[in-house]
């Protein structure tokens, strides 16, 4: 298995067990608070009834929009999360500087022309 396979596995495993507490954090950290500034209102229990109840067999209708936006902050907290460790590594990645180009050895043609200029020179 390569390396990349390896590291993929290893960040979902990491990320799934990472999305249950933030999930637990939303839940029963951040929402309580804020659902009691807002007049003691539970998130969870937001919700329209788009049809009512019938009798004990049928059920009502809810569209539960609590759930959703509690969803949402969890999404955010999430993408947050991971923009800033993404962000990280790659400020932890040392970029090697290109080593500096070493111009090639002269060849021996230019090195016998460079003794008859140099021949040349002495004469004169």
């Amino acid at each position: 298995m390569k390396g990349n396979v390896v590291d993929m596995a290893v960040g979902v495993i990491i990320g799934g067990a990472f999305g249950k507490i933030v999930s637990s954090v939303v839940a029963d950290v951040i929402m309580p608070p804020i659902g009691l500034l807002m007049g003691g209102v539970d998130f969870t229990k937001l919700s329209i009834t788009l049809k009512e109840a019938v009798d004990e067999k049928t059920p009502a209708v809810l569209l539960n929009y609590g759930n959703f936006i509690q969803t949402i902050v969890d999404f955010t907290i999430v993408a947050f999360a991971i923009f800033m460790a993404i962000k990280m590594m790659n400020k932890m990645k040392k970029e090697t500087p290109p080593a500096p180009e070493v111009p090639p050895a002269p060849t021996k043609e230019e090195l016998l022309l460079t003794e008859i200029r140099d021949l040349l020179k002495s004469k004169n």
